[in-house]
């Protein structure tokens, strides 16, 4: 005889497009249902689904004395996330400030650690993530990418703004997607050069 095991009843349900899934077990797992990213409070049974970790992005963000800084690593953060990836962001102590000042109730910023901090931490090979944007505008922005590039199996991106735009890009030796403008208070340039690649869907 086949052992019968009671069925929890079902705690919630979840609409996804045109699927309705029950959930039970609460167990917050986040589970990838026809390309969407699904927050849930159970886990879903569903034949030939399985939970899966969301998408990760380090933002490594230098010195913030070009002003487009601040504003595109929002912007971006923004994107990121409504593509379901969790974006983390490590910067020096006056990129860090200005971020958390600019968004006082965390609507766009989760995580935020120190540059330094990181670096070590993916040195030793005890955090990693699947992109890495790095932003530039001085030769101290190419060897933190190429760091980056170095020491994690991230997809690297590297944003590149201000004057001297076209030396930096001229500079960078290593594999990666860059996306450069020439921009230095006004954003617009560079939030269209990233528009245009889309990393948030790559």
């Amino acid at each position: 005889m086949v052992p019968h095991f009671p069925v929890p009843e079902p705690v919630s349900t979840v609409q996804c497009s045109n699927l309705s899934v029950e959930c039970i077990n609460p167990q917050g797992y986040c589970l990838r249902l026809l390309n969407e990213i699904v927050p849930i409070t159970g886990l879903i049974i569903l034949p030939g689904t399985t939970p899966v970790q969301p998408a990760t992005a380090l933002l490594v963000l230098g010195c913030p004395q070009v002003p487009v800084q601040t504003s595109i690593a929002l912007y971006l953060i923004s994107r990121l996330k409504k593509a379901g990836i969790i974006p983390v962001v490590a910067g020096n102590k006056a990129a860090n400030t200005l971020l958390v000042i600019a968004d006082p109730d965390r609507h766009y910023l989760g995580e935020v650690m120190d540059l330094d901090r990181a670096v070590a931490q993916m040195s030793e090979k005890k955090r990693d993530f699947d992109r890495c944007f790095v932003f530039i505008h001085n030769d101290a922005g190419i060897s933190y990418a190429a760091t980056m590039g170095a020491i994690s199996k991230a997809k690297l991106f590297t944003l590149v703004y201000g004057e001297h735009q076209e030396d930096l890009v001229k500079q960078i030796d290593f594999p990666c997607t860059a996306i450069a403008a020439k921009a230095v208070h006004n954003p617009l340039p560079l939030k269209k050069a990233l528009d245009e690649v889309a990393p948030w869907a790559a």
